[in-house]
């Protein structure tokens, strides 16, 4: 071998060690766009938590990151992030805001954090106060620990009227195929809203009943499973189970694939989103708060 060969593998190995290691802290990507990385304590898992949006578009472990980002995204903050867990809030769908409420278009600010939490804030400025003149105080936590992404949203309503919100986690999931995936959960009996049938502009679709025990995706899916929370998502391509573990508030389950759509990548993910679909009143001074982990594992 020679001496270029040698400097070869040793880059190498070190961009390998530097991928294995990853640091935590504020960092800002190739646009100039702020994110913070959050690493676990045993340096097997980390995350990428954007302050535009308040999104977290990553989470790896042992390698493997079990979230997704559309190829057709750009991370500069032009447009929002679609990927990721982001924020519909305080709309879900359309309505009279904006599509999935403004959360997801704006910047978060940093109120703290250390190598395996962070703690966003949003409150209201021009932009949010044009379309919703509400006061709130909306607190987004996300820690990682060595065995699961733990993600709490606290909604305040700080002023002295009350308003309306809805709530989800918009969070697409990597999978090794859409053909490997199976989706366990409380599913069967339950009734469900199917928003690919008829004027699904104002959430009118077709009431159906679920009989599966266990969903796989074989069409393209835009569903709203109303009081099911449980889903796991069992990967037989990566051998890996996936738990979605909603603990507070979130109580409903949307389940969306693309099935088909090539330029969105439909083979590559699935949106399983924690849902808080009808509507929560918050007088002033109460709060409305919901909480979501991830958990993998293998496949028993």
């Amino acid at each position: 071998m020679d001496n270029s060969e040698h400097r070869s593998e040793e880059q190498s190995t070190s961009t390998s060690l530097t991928t294995m290691e990853p640091k935590a802290g504020l960092a800002k990507n190739e646009h100039g766009l702020e994110y913070v990385r959050l690493v676990s304590d045993d340096q097997k898992s980390y995350s990428d938590i954007y302050l535009y949006g308040g999104c977290v578009t990553s989470y790896v472990v042992d390698g493997v990151d079990y979230l997704f980002i559309r190829s057709d995204v750009t991370l500069d903050g032009s447009r929002t992030i679609s990927g990721g867990l982001s924020h519909c809030w305080p709309q879900f769908g359309p309505g009279e805001l904006q599509r999935h409420g403004f959360a997801r278009n704006v910047n978060w600010t940093v109120a703290s954090h250390t190598s395996t939490t962070l703690v966003l804030e949003l409150r209201p400025n021009e932009y949010t106060k044009s379309m919703w003149d509400r006061n709130f105080l909306c607190t987004f936590t996300v820690t990682i620990t060595n065995d699961k992404l733990d993600t709490s949203m606290k909604v305040e309503n700080v002023g002295n009227y009350a308003f309306d919100i809805q709530a989800a986690l918009h969070s697409y999931l990597s999978v090794s195929s859409i053909d490997a995936l199976r989706i366990e959960g409380s599913w069967k009996n339950r009734e469900f809203l199917n928003r690919l049938v008829g004027d699904n502009t104002l959430h009118v679709g077709e009431k159906l009943m679920e009989t599966r025990d266990v969903i796989t995706i074989e069409e393209p899916y835009d569903r709203i499973y109303c009081g099911v929370n449980d889903p796991v998502l069992k990967d037989v391509g990566r051998g890996k189970s996936l738990s979605i573990l909603n603990t507070k508030g979130y109580v409903d389950t949307l389940i969306w694939n693309p099935y088909g759509n090539e330029e969105m990548g439909y083979k590559k993910f699935v949106c399983v989103e924690s849902v808080k679909y009808d509507p929560v009143a918050l007088e002033g001074g109460k709060s409305w708060i919901g909480d979501m982990s991830l958990v993998v594992s293998d496949i028993a």
